[in-house]
């Protein structure tokens, strides 16, 4: 009885966790696309911004936000105590929150020009770590997708249609932009920053929408 009540009373912090870790992530983010010398987010992925002397701090940015996404994981999986997408909804998106941290780990490679000194073309080969955050990325980005669809059934079960919706929505659009910036090939950090905004935003109001719920309980 203790131990459930020690649980609950963390609930809100992690979730807490969830809710910032969309806009953590991106004002840090859009700061430096406005901050760093060479950066072209037309030409750039944000990933890039782990390159260079201030690399670091997109880094951290990276990792950070994958705990906070763990945290929020964590204290979802308590609220939701077993029941319908309250096992996989919340390990995928553990599962994002390890591999943003290892993508903040292992960095792109340098091309286009950024950051200074690196080659004006793309690369034309890729790293091993190169390669680790590729796949990192493309994983958390995955599981991120698949987590809307596991909640997506749930929320219809409770005959929530708007949060239903917007589950689906969000599973949808995202890869949809990942694709149509990796076909384009112009202002791919545009595109694949929007893409972002909404599969991390998700985590971000799904986590506030929890929250509010558990306020009223």
């Amino acid at each position: 009885m203790k131990k459930e009540k020690t649980n609950k009373n963390r609930i809100p912090l992690l979730l807490v966790c969830g809710v910032i870790s969309a806009p953590f992530f991106f004002i840090l983010s859009i700061i430096q696309i406005f901050t760093r010398a060479g950066f072209d987010i037309r030409r750039h992925a944000i990933s890039t911004l782990t390159l260079g002397d201030m690399g670091w701090i997109q880094s951290a940015n990276f990792i950070i936000t994958g705990l906070l996404a763990i945290a929020a994981s964590i204290g979802i999986r308590y609220f939701l105590n077993g029941d319908k997408g309250g096992t996989w909804g919340p390990i995928l998106i553990g599962v994002y929150g390890l591999g943003m941290i290892l993508a903040g780990v292992c960095k792109p490679d340098p091309g286009l020009g950024f950051p200074s000194g690196a080659p004006e073309g793309a690369p034309t080969s890729m790293s091993i770590p190169a390669a680790i955050h590729s796949f990192a990325f493309f994983i958390a980005f995955l599981c991120l997708i698949a987590a809307c669809f596991v909640l997506a059934r749930r929320f219809s079960k409770e005959r929530k249609q708007g949060w239903r919706i917007y589950c689906i929505a969000t599973g949808i659009l995202a890869p949809l932009l990942i694709i149509l910036g990796m076909s384009l090939g112009t202002w791919i950090g545009v595109i694949m920053g929007l893409a972002g905004m909404i599969a991390f935003g998700w985590v971000s109001a799904l986590s506030g929408h929890i929250q509010g719920k558990l306020s009223r309980v």
